[in-house]
C-alpha cells in the first residue's frame, strides 16, 4: 500500500509536535509538511517543509489528508482550504459551532470527500462516552468532572460536553434534578449541559481526565479515563487518518468513525 501523505496544521504547537513524533513512526503514513504561523527553527518539525498557512503549504506539497490541531478560528479556515481542494481533513480542535459543522459537511460533500471533527482522540475516552451512555439508561443521577492542564483556555472541555450529550441521548427522560436551594458560594454546582452538571478543574500536572459518577439507590458507579500523556491521542489520530477517506461528508466523533 502507498503511504498516506499527511500534513499537520498547528505543527509547532504541543499537539502538533506530538503528532510529528508519533506519526512519523507509522509506516502507513508519510509526513509531507506542516503549517503554523508561529516560526520555529528547532523541534520535531524542523526537517519538514512548512508554511505559515495551509493554502501556501498545499501549493508546495501534495497531501492525501490534513490533520488540524489549532484554534477554532484557524480550523474553520483550514477546513475550507482543504475541502475545497478535495483533501479530507481530521480536526481535533474544539470550539467549533453547529454552523461550523454544517458548513464543513456541505463543503466535504460538494467535493466528494470526508471530514472528521472529534472532541477527543483517546480511544479510552471514546469508550468511556459509550459506557456512560449505556449506564444512563439505568441510573437516574449523574455528574461529570473533567480535569485538564492549567494552560487550557476553555471550559468545560469539548469531550465533557460530548459525554453529557451522549448520556442524554441514552435516556428517555431527564436526569434527576438538582435539589440544592441554598448556594453559599455561587457556581459550586458547576455548569449544566443536557441537565448534567459538569465540573471543570484546571491544574498543573494533568493532561486530560474525564470522570462520570452515577448515583442510585444504595449504589454508585464511577467511570474514569486519564490521558497521562499527549501520546494517548496518537492511536486515535492514526486510525482517523487511515479511515477518513472511506467516508463522505462530516463524521462527528472518533467513536462514530470507529463504529462504537
Amino acid at each position: 500500500m502507498t503511504a498516506i501523505r499527511l500534513v499537520i496544521c498547528g505543527v509547532n504547537g504541543r499537539m502538533g509536535e506530538e503528532m510529528v513524533r508519533g506519526l512519523s513512526l507509522d509506516p502507513a503514513v508519510t509526513l509531507v509538511g506542516g503549517c503554523d504561523p508561529r516560526p520555529r527553527t528547532d523541534g520535531p518539525a524542523a526537517e519538514l517543509p512548512t508554511a505559515p498557512d495551509l493554502a501556501s503549504l498545499l501549493d508546495a506539497v501534495e497531501a492525501d489528508v490534513v490533520v488540524d490541531f489549532t484554534t477554532a478560528e484557524a480550523a474553520r479556515a483550514n477546513a475550507a482550504v482543504a475541502l475545497k481542494r478535495a483533501v479530507p481533513i481530521v480536526i481535533g480542535t474544539t470550539g467549533l459551532t453547529q454552523q461550523d459543522l454544517a458548513t464543513i459537511d456541505d463543503l466535504a460533500r460538494e467535493t466528494g470527500v470526508g471530514a472528521l471533527v472529534a472532541p477527543n482522540f483517546a480511544i479510552g475516552a471514546n469508550l468511556l462516552m459509550q459506557f456512560a451512555k449505556m449506564a444512563s439508561r439505568y441510573l437516574d443521577a449523574a455528574e461529570i468532572i473533567e480535569i485538564h492542564h492549567d494552560a487550557k483556555i476553555d471550559s468545560p472541555s469539548g469531550t465533557a460536553i460530548a459525554i453529557a450529550q451522549a448520556m442524554r441521548q441514552g435516556r428517555d427522560a431527564p436526569f434527576a434534578g438538582d435539589h440544592v436551594s441554598k448556594h453559599v458560594v455561587e457556581h459550586t454546582r458547576g455548569g449544566v449541559v443536557e441537565d448534567v452538571h459538569i465540573h471543570s478543574l484546571r491544574l498543573p500536572g494533568f493532561v486530560a481526565t474525564h470522570q462520570v459518577t452515577f448515583g442510585g439507590l444504595g449504589q454508585s458507579l464511577t467511570i474514569r479515563h486519564d490521558s497521562i500523556g499527549r501520546d494517548s491521542f496518537l492511536p486515535g489520530v492514526a486510525y482517523a487518518v487511515k479511515h477518513i477517506r472511506e467516508h463522505l461528508g462530516l463524521v462527528y466523533g472518533l467513536d462514530t468513525l470507529m463504529g462504537l
